[in-house]
């Protein structure tokens, strides 16, 4: 849809007037065709089996890739962007080995409810302003919004490969609408990590082969969100009590001296996610969990998983007073939950009952996986 230059004008007026008024932060404008090097970068990030289990990626290369393969009819994309700035150094809670350590991102309301209802209205305005089609995407499908976003300017692609803002830091959410507008494009960011490797590392697993390649099978917000199996028995210990992706790369940027905390009303921001009590979420059920966890992304991943996640915290917090708990989840109906709990009861009772408990549990496990972790487990507590 050709739009003339005083009417392109006017429209992106109104997009950066409703863009404020709707929370965002930032807005910029690209085209379909300025991220030629993401789709080969995709590729090797496939090909190297860096996304794990994640098969929806290798499934939707070309399109991923490609915004016009996505949807042919773009001539503009326009790149919105959320601040969810913590006000304090998330970090802090890793040395309370009795607390829960969960993303800042995720102590929000869901941002895909925050962020797609707002996007929407944007665009409405944008197709009673000047016609044509529109299209939204938060994150669930297959648009490469991180390239985008530093096409557009917005900021770049940090060595972490998160997007970096030098106003807001490593701290923003992103969403994308995709119109038939021929919008003016802004200039691209360059990169500005220079010489600085703090992101790298910060990584407690490891995860980054190289500056700006991250192998999502050692990271742990893939390990406790998108992994739905057992944790690798190597990552275990490293995890600490992270029971929900992980902060530290992103914290560590330099850049987010100059970012502003973000507004908690505008997010949903809910306090009792933010150094949550291993003892009370050990005990969640399936029921509890989905009430506890109402309009959070933590819901998505499901009881099982998460709880898999507390007690991996469980059995590094040292916390001998958390035992009680674990041991009632040896007979829980989840294997995951079961081979979880072994682990964690191994690490806070003494050696001598973990033997007992272990050959009784042997006797009547049928789950292979579980048994595999009666065998592994060893215990750390000689007495009580």
């Amino acid at each position: 849809m050709r739009t003339s230059t005083s009417d392109a004008a006017k429209l992106r007026a109104l997009i950066d007037a409703e863009a404020r008024r709707a929370g965002f932060d930032a807005v910029a404008v690209t085209t379909p065709d300025a991220i030629p090097l993401a789709p080969a970068r995709l590729a090797e990030f496939v090909a190297d089996g860096f996304h794990g289990s994640m098969d929806w990626i290798a499934e939707t290369l070309q399109r991923r890739g490609e915004p016009t393969a996505l949807w042919p009819q773009v001539r503009s994309i326009i790149v919105l962007a959320m601040n969810y700035g913590p006000d304090h150094d998330p970090r802090g809670v890793l040395a309370k080995r009795d607390r829960g350590a969960i993303s800042v991102y995720a102590q929000n309301r869901d941002y895909h409810d925050v962020m797609k209802g707002r996007l929407k209205e944007i665009a409405g305005k944008i197709v009673a302003r000047a016609g044509g089609d529109v299209k939204v995407f938060v994150d669930t499908a297959p648009v490469m919004e991180k390239p985008l976003a530093e096409a557009a300017g917005l900021g770049w692609q940090g060595k972490h490969t998160n997007l970096v803002s030098r106003e807001h830091g490593s701290w923003l959410f992103l969403g994308t609408i995709f119109t038939t507008a021929e919008l003016t494009p802004d200039r691209a960011e360059i990169d500005h990590c220079g010489s600085c490797r703090a992101c790298l590392d910060a990584c407690p697993t490891d995860a980054f082969p190289a500056p700006y390649r991250l192998d999502a099978r050692r990271c742990i917000s893939y390990l406790t969100i998108e992994n739905k199996g057992p944790i690798p028995h190597e990552f275990r210990e490293k995890i600490g009590n992270r029971i929900y992706g992980c902060d530290d790369c992103l914290a560590a940027c330099p850049w987010n001296k100059f970012a502003k905390a973000a507004s908690e009303a505008k997010l949903a921001a809910r306090d009792e996610l933010r150094e949550p009590p291993l003892a009370d979420l050990v005990q969640l059920d399936d029921a509890s969990f989905r009430a506890f966890f109402s309009g959070s992304p933590i819901k998505r991943i499901g009881r099982d998983r998460f709880v898999r996640n507390v007690l991996i915290a469980a059995g590094n917090s040292g916390d001998a007073s958390l035992a009680g708990a674990v041991r009632a989840l040896l007979d829980d109906a989840s294997p995951l939950v079961r081979g979880a709990a072994i682990w964690a009861l191994a690490r806070l009772v003494p050696a001598a009952e973990y033997s007992e408990r272990a050959a009784a549990g042997l006797k009547t496990e049928s789950d292979e996986a579980v048994r595999d972790e009666w065998r592994l487990a060893r215990p750390t507590r000689a007495h009580a």
